[in-house]
């Protein structure tokens, strides 16, 4: 496990830069987005990714690798979203923005480890199409609660589906890197 969560901490460590440096170039203005139109700027990074994975190929130059980082720091900016109250402020101090990151990392990484302890770590031996799917499945359910005004009979919650979407992002990036590493 002591592996796994190195590489885990690692990944989170470049989410977070990419997350801070733009927080400098552009401040808080995310937070003028709606839950909504989070989720659909998360659902176009992951179409997009499964179109490159289906194609072979790719036109713009961002990297799939980038949009797996887009997938986790947009998750984190949504359920920061739907943490704040309405009449919150649009502009956050770099500290709270930071306070509020860790926050959500933080409860991802926890319920990564209590998921990898029974699990076994099963998402190593699942494809990276796989987990993109898992991904957009999870977008589509979230759409869904959305459209039911966060409303559910039996279904886990907005939150639990977005922090499943920031670790299957991260585990994609880590069999990505090990992959990397092995080439």
């Amino acid at each position: 496990m002591t592996d796994t969560t190195a590489q885990y901490d690692a990944i989170v460590a470049d989410c977070k830069s990419v997350f801070l440096h733009k927080n400098k170039d552009y401040g808080t203005a995310w937070r003028i987005l709606r839950p909504t139109s989070l989720t659909d700027q998360l659902y176009i990074k992951a179409r997009r990714i499964r179109s490159i994975q289906e194609k072979g190929a790719q036109q713009v130059a961002d990297s799939v690798q980038a949009e797996f980082i887009g997938i986790v720091n947009y998750s984190v900016l949504a359920l920061i979203q739907l943490s704040l109250p309405e009449a919150a402020p649009l502009d956050l101090s770099a500290a709270k923005a930071e306070a509020l990151y860790d926050q959500y990392i933080g409860q991802a990484r926890a319920l990564m480890l209590a998921k990898n302890h029974d699990y076994g770590e099963a998402w190593r031996d699942m494809r990276v199409s796989s987990m993109t799917d898992l991904i957009l499945m999870k977008l589509l359910r979230i759409k869904q609660i959305e459209d039911n005004n966060g409303q559910t009979l039996i279904s886990e919650g907005l939150e639990a589906n977005y922090l499943d979407i920031i670790n299957y992002a991260i585990f994609t990036l880590i069999i990505q890197n090990e992959k990397q590493h092995v080439t």
